[in-house]
């Protein structure tokens, strides 16, 4: 009771010197303010781009003056005084950033755009001051190298574990000057990341292959209206058509054009972004980005960048992640070579000795696919409209879980938003769930899912997520409702994975809500097993305009036809985690062509044919240089081995609805955060390590096993003796 008395009082000391010190008034602005909205969602329509950088700095003082109250101690330092409550410290500061970050990537414009620029490096700063405070860390360390006899619980003694190692990573034992150097490197790390992101998003709205009525040849008409409804937009008229870089305008186009030209220059749009020698080409800041990451990792006493992420991950050494990535790349990259073959035949009897291109591989896998299956993306898009995905996806939440799912009336930031009340097995309140689906020019490419309120406990009461999942998706078009494709159906179940897992959390400390960025995919990657099965399709999968469940024929053709292009898509997904690896993997940095050094490491090096193209090439991979996931492409692709094998739990138990097992998945594994480390939850959900046999089965590299009852008898030598 008198320590915290004595914390509480210097801190409240601390904070009246600043709120003195400060003009402006909470009241004016919504930021700043307890939120009275309904369910604690953020006062979207109060709030307005000048209210951010007040809130920032106001943040950014409270933060300042909890960390002071804990260093200002002359206490021994405890879990309760020093771990404790640095983990309590920066709430207001957080709740800003979480607001400005997803809106940021969902509604931007030039004004946000300017603050993000301003904001990133003062943040940065201010980060690398708390990480970097002596006396803050000898305090840490104090606590960390007494944790074995203060009698803590297991998640008290893995948050203590966690903070210092956080401490340490962020170079809490470096001497002063590299120190002040490290904090001058993640200061121009930050502006670096804004610009690449920016440049981005400018290539995306820039380009527009504008098309007139004779050059629309094998377009289905849905896609002709979607494409006259944005030259309509435009200002171009009745007897325009305009396609873009977004996937729903893209793909399409590349699929069904009958025009191979008109193909290549789109494609080539697409693969140039942000390399075509203006404002917005980004191979500079590539090179500012590895040779400011791998100085980082020196600084740090690690051989490059790449091995500095990943031994905070599951995998631990880069020499383990580039195992299961070549182990897949070679299986994989041969089945495509066998895909181009079939398509080959094809494109030969249509362009008698020209050379198959990367930007004919979507209308010949489309054709080639009819032809082996009798089955196209057209015919099925009826079945997928975006409503009844959603409803299907609300069903397989309740199958699973129980919990259920309310529209309410809260403040949304865009008009085309909505949103959910997520509701408890007992009805109780779970959490809010946003969805906002469609693109527009504030919107950066992909889908994802984040916080607007993250899970935490104050006073003992739990605090209920507010989640959101941002896609870009194809539009509705004239009266009918905005119907999905296979892929895009398949993305909507795997964000709301990781929607369930925001929402299932119940951690009681925030420095444990984070797991490691290759378990993170996990909770996203299983939802997709259950998208297409058969018990799922026949809830959610009903014509838009009859209401028919979707025939038996086409969900039998979809199953034979599971495995088509997976070689193709396998091996565009692991060139890009490869490149992004490699790239990562300098240790000594020197000025690069960007574009030539993904040519030797993925052609050169490894073999991959100029028909493939990675998902992402270095000039536009926000994953990798502005979105969290650097030297982590291959996150995908390492839970992956997780998700199948976990998935294959619930194929083993006779009941895909399992309930039992999926409260299994949810007590055990979802709702813990990362109070354990992930192969620990993993474990306890499944009762074993991961097995890679169900990934490579589910991507065609590897038939499915035997039973093990329904293998023959092993015959036994006659030293050997069965054991008893």
């Amino acid at each position: 009771m008198k320590r915290t008395l004595g914390l509480f009082l210097t801190l409240m000391l601390l904070m009246t010197a600043v709120s003195c010190s400060s003009p402006r008034r909470d009241g004016d602005n919504p930021l700043l303010g307890e939120w009275t909205t309904p369910y604690g969602v953020p006062p979207f329509d109060l709030i307005r781009v000048e209210h951010f950088l007040p809130a920032f700095e106001q943040g950014m003082s409270l933060m300042n003056a909890e960390i002071a109250a804990v260093t200002a101690s002359d206490e021994e330092p405890t879990f309760e005084n020093t771990i404790l409550a640095y983990d309590e410290a920066g709430r207001s500061l957080e709740r800003t950033s979480l607001v400005f970050g997803m809106l940021c990537a969902a509604e931007t414009d030039d004004a946000m755009q300017a603050l993000q620029e301003e904001l990133m490096p003062r943040l940065a700063a201010h980060a690398d001051r708390i990480r970097l405070d002596e006396r803050l860390f000898s305090r840490v360390k104090s606590v960390y190298d007494r944790r074995a006899s203060l009698g803590l619980d297991a998640e008290q003694l893995r948050l203590v574990e966690k903070i210092y190692e956080g401490f340490v990573r962020s170079g809490a034992l470096l001497d002063a000057e590299k120190k002040a150097r490290l904090a001058a490197i993640n200061e121009e790390l930050s502006v670096t990341a804004v610009k690449f992101g920016n440049n981005i998003l400018s290539e995306n709205n820039g380009f527009t292959l504008e098309l007139g009525a004779d050059q629309l040849g094998g377009l289905p008409a849905g896609v002709r209206d979607a494409a006259r409804e944005k030259a309509a937009a435009l200002g171009k008229g009745k007897d325009k058509w305009i396609f873009t870089l977004h996937k729903p305008s893209l793909l399409p186009f590349l699929t069904y054009s009958t025009d191979r030209s008109l193909r290549e220059r789109l494609y080539k749009g697409y693969l140039n972004r942000c390399s075509n020698g203006d404002e917005h080409d980004n191979r500079r800041l590539i090179n500012d980005f590895i040779r400011l990451r791998t100085e980082k990792a020196h600084l740090l006493g690690y051989p490059s960048y790449a091995a500095y992420v990943v031994a905070d991950e599951m995998a631990r050494t880069t020499d383990a992640v580039y195992a299961l990535l070549e182990e897949i790349w070679t299986p994989a990259l041969a089945r495509a070579k066998g895909e181009l073959a079939e398509m080959e035949e094809l494109f030969r009897k249509d362009h008698p000795g020209e050379v198959f291109a990367s930007w004919d591989w979507w209308y010949y896998a489309e054709k080639l696919r009819k032809q082996k299956y009798d089955l196209d993306e057209e015919m099925l898009r009826p079945y997928f409209a975006l409503e009844n995905v959603r409803s299907g996806i609300f069903f397989l939440a309740n199958r699973l879980y129980g919990i259920s799912f309310r529209p309410v009336s809260v403040p949304l930031y865009h008009a085309e938003a909505s949103a959910y009340e997520v509701l408890d097995t007992d009805g109780s309140h779970l959490g809010v769930l946003y969805f906002d689906f469609f693109p527009r020019d504030g919107k950066s490419q992909g889908a994802w899912c984040g916080n607007y309120v993250e899970q935490s406990y104050v006073d003992g009461e739990r605090v209920a997520p507010v989640v959101s999942i941002v896609c870009n998706f194809t539009r509705p078009v004239g009266d009918a409702p905005a119907l999905l494709s296979l892929d895009e159906t398949e993305t909507f179940f795997h964000e709301f994975g990781h929607a369930l897992h925001f929402l299932f959390h119940d951690v009681r400390y925030r420095g444990l809500a984070e797991v490691e960025g290759d378990f993170v995919e996990l909770p996203s990657q299983i939802m997709e097993n259950w998208a297409f099965e058969p018990e799922v399709l026949k809830h959610y999968a009903l014509h838009y305009r009859t209401g028919e469940v979707i025939p038996q024929h086409l969900v039998e053709k979809l199953r034979r036809s599971s495995l088509f292009n997976q070689g193709f898509m396998t091996t565009e997904l692991i060139a890009a985690a490869l490149s992004d690896l490699d790239i990562h993997s300098t240790t000594e940095y020197a000025p690069f062509d960007p574009e030539a050094y993904e040519r030797e490491a993925l052609a050169g090096k490894r073999g991959l044919i100029p028909q493939i193209e990675p998902r992402y090439r270095y000039p536009y991979f926000s994953h990798i240089f502005d979105g969290g996931y650097s030297a982590g492409y291959y996150f995908y692709t390492w839970a992956a081995v997780l998700d199948k094998d976990a998935f294959d739990r619930f194929r083993a138990s006779g009941d895909l609805f399992d309930r039992e097992l999926a409260d299994r998945f949810r007590r055990r594994l979802l709702a813990r955060g990362g109070s354990a480390d992930g192969m620990t939850l993993y474990r306890d959900f499944c009762g074993s390590d991961p097995d890679k046999t169900a990934l490579l089965v589910a991507r065609g590299l590897m038939e499915r096993p035997a039973p093990v009852a329904e293998l023959p008898a092993k015959k036994l030598p006659a030293t050997e003796k069965k054991a008893e």
